[in-house]
């Protein structure tokens, strides 16, 4: 059994760095807050501490307690004065040196970064998220620019994030290439290479925006775990299939780095009734507004979860917890995500690919990774989360046997990923039921007890995959497992002609799950073989309930 673990880490794991949680890397991190709030204050300083961020690198500016501010509000408000501090605190140095012109050679200028002792900002809730449209400005760059891109609007991160070049006079009008956009390696990603990585503590509450460097800590040390939601649109339209073939990148990582992974192939978004369990990674497009699973009492994520729907306006209204998306996402519990304030075209927002990449494979922190996604910046995209964390920087047999040494529940989901990775790489089925058959915590995990019973099933033996799958449900699942099982069991009870028992199972189902939106299938189900069991008297029960279900509601009067 070690063999199997080790040997599925060293084959995905191969160039994985072994590096300490980053939570004494603060120095590299400038704390901006709007010092007319204090709710702002209060984030700053919670952060600070638990990053370890000297307090020279903490700074309050004066800013509008709007959501958006202006043009000139943020030159003068934000921009300029953090240069200011950067440069007084000598954390920033200028001078001259060589930069790449637009032919490629190198041009000599006076005012170059030579020196940065940081490399990120973290923006913290009560600092403006949106930089609007200043209708007096043109430019004569903007001649040359298709009509889409002459404007000048755009999120304060991402037009915060070229600060390194402010001395270059660049175009405010329209996006600037960014020149991190698929860096590998993460050394290059330096302000003196032209950008600084702006994230924020953001969301619905300033308790939201707090509890996202919490989350975060805690998954650097104990492992972001769960399962992985591709929510795709299946399109072959030439203008929008970009989007589909970034999200199918980053399903088939999130498969091979080893989550169970979910791909959706409808144009709707994933349904209500989808049991999402244990949510780690979701990514999906395209509608207005959060919906869905989402929109459910309780959403299953997990501590240092990444969620990230794309959509033109997904963080328009960043601080609200019911509309667009990014901001429903953090106050269901989702730990990362980014979003886009206004308008960027398919082309100008995040490529998560690239992102899922950076992230899960080449160990990049979260700053790093969001960044390394992004082919521009002074755009529209905002970033949301700890910039540091870094959920995958322990080598996995290393976390593996920390798990093990704390006695950690969590050590079964290492042990499910020791399944997936082997299974990603070709090791048959039969192999990767002998480990989970052969290792105690199978037996009390309702995680693991699924998985064999999935293993069973593709294996065609379904009388163990239904005892494996009647055994996770006494083993204290989460909610929406619960429903996948009774989902799955009673498909499988059915299937193995167990009439009786899938019965049983779907009555249970309904005592468990009342408010589960799809009732009506469950009730279909349960109509169905009641016929076949000759139940005579609960055919009718349930064609009533049929009737009642599928009723159009009544008239408005």
């Amino acid at each position: 059994m070690r063999f199997f673990l080790a040997s599925a880490a060293a084959a995905v794991f191969a160039t994985h760095l072994d590096v300490q949680a980053v939570t004494n890397r603060g120095h590299e991190v400038v704390v901006v807050y709007n010092n007319r709030m204090s709710e702002s204050k209060a984030v700053a300083e919670h952060y600070a501490a638990l990053r370890g961020v000297p307090p020279s690198q903490v700074f309050g500016f004066a800013l509008s307690t709007n959501q958006a501010m202006t043009r000139a509000e943020f030159q003068d408000s934000l921009q300029k004065p953090l240069l200011k501090e950067l440069e007084s605190e000598k954390l920033w140095r200028f001078g001259a040196g060589e930069i790449t012109g637009t032919n490629g050679q190198p041009v000599r200028v006076k005012q170059k970064l030579l020196q940065s002792k940081l490399r990120y900002a973290v923006l913290c809730y009560g600092v403006p998220y949106r930089v609007l449209k200043d209708a007096n400005l043109k430019e004569n760059i903007e001649r040359t620019l298709r009509p889409e891109f002459r404007r000048n609007e755009a999120a304060v991160d991402s037009e915060l994030a070229w600060l390194p070049m402010i001395h270059r006079d660049l175009p405010l009008a329209g996006p600037l290439g960014n020149p991190l956009y698929t860096v590998t390696n993460a050394v290059l990603m330096h302000p003196t290479n032209g950008v600084l990585m702006v994230t924020r503590l953001d969301g619905p509450s300033a308790e939201i925006a707090r509890g996202l460097v919490d989350k975060a800590i805690q998954a650097e040390t104990d492992g972001l775990w769960g399962r992985a939601y591709i929510d795709l649109r299946n399109t072959t339209d030439p203008g929008m299939k970009q989007g589909d073939d970034w999200l199918r990148g980053a399903a088939e990582l999130c498969r091979r780095f080893g989550f169970d992974t979910v791909v959706d192939e409808q144009e709707n978004t994933f349904p209500a009734s989808l049991p999402m369990s244990h949510i780690a990674f979701y990514a999906g497009w395209y509608r207005e507004r959060v919906e869905g699973p989402f929109n459910l009492p309780e959403v299953e994520f997990m501590p240092g979860a990444f969620a990230y729907h794309l959509h033109s306006f997904s963080a328009a209204l960043l601080r609200t917890p019911d509309r667009n998306w990014t901001g429903p996402l953090l106050a269901r519990g989702a730990t990362i995500s980014m979003g886009t304030v206004d308008e960027p075209y398919l082309g100008g927002t995040p490529d998560i690919a690239v992102f899922t990449a950076r992230l899960l494979y080449h160990g990049f922190t979260f700053g790093e990774a969001a960044y390394a996604g992004q082919s521009t910046v002074s755009w529209q995209t905002t970033v949301v989360g700890d910039p540091l964390y870094r959920p995958f920087g322990k080598h996995p047999a290393r976390l593996h046997q920390e798990l093990e040494c704390k006695a950690s529940q969590l050590i079964e989901w290492s042990h499910l990923r020791v399944v997936n990775l082997n299974l990603a790489r070709g090791t048959p089925v039969r192999e990767a039921l002998n480990y989970l058959e052969a290792i105690p915590t199978t037996k009390a995990s309702a995680v693991l007890s699924e998985k064999l019973g999935e293993l069973c099933a593709a294996q065609g033996k379904p009388a163990s995959a239904i005892a494996a799958y009647e055994r996770a449900l006494t083993l204290d699942p989460s909610p929406q497992q619960r429903i996948r099982l009774r989902l799955t069991l009673g498909e499988k009870l059915t299937e193995a002609g167990q009439h009786a028992d899938a019965y049983a199972n779907y009555q249970k189902f309904l005592e468990e799950s009342p408010g589960y939106s799809d009732t009506i299938a469950i009730v279909r189900k349960l109509q169905a073989l009641a016929q076949q069991l000759g139940k005579t008297e609960d055919v009718t029960k349930y064609e009533e309930q049929i009737k009642s279900l599928t009723a159009p509601p009544p008239a408005k009067s």
